[in-house]
């Protein structure tokens, strides 16, 4: 079945970096576009990031623009997020996606808390 593992979040001061990692399995992972959400307290989850399978394309939210950079690994079926010049709005829970058959699958989330 389908699985995403996300790592790599954490407590960074305002202007740090985080990279998080999806470590997917359960499909071919080659084949298909990943992306990455994310979900700050009482807020709706949004896309953060998108890259297509062949990785050649890629989209970001206005907010992300120029400061992260989504890539991915389809030998080990990774996707990455590195996030630059982090703020506090920041802060949310992230979580990796894939749709597959007109289905969503997430990952568990992992948190990433932007403060000082």
């Amino acid at each position: 079945q389908v699985q995403l593992v996300e790592s790599g979040g954490g407590l960074v001061q305002p202007g740090g970096s985080l990279r998080l990692t999806c470590q997917a399995s359960g499909f071919p992972f080659s084949r298909y576009a990943m992306s990455w959400f994310r979900q700050a307290p009482g807020k709706e989850r949004e896309l953060v990031a998108g890259i297509s399978a062949s990785a050649l394309a890629t989209n970001y939210a206005e907010s992300a623009k120029g400061r992260f950079t989504i890539s991915r690994d389809n030998v080990g079926n990774t996707v990455t997020l590195e996030m630059n010049e982090l703020k506090r709005e920041d802060t949310a829970v992230y979580f990796c996606h894939v749709e597959r058959s007109y289905r969503d699958y997430w990952g568990q989330g992992t948190q990433v808390t932007v403060s000082s």
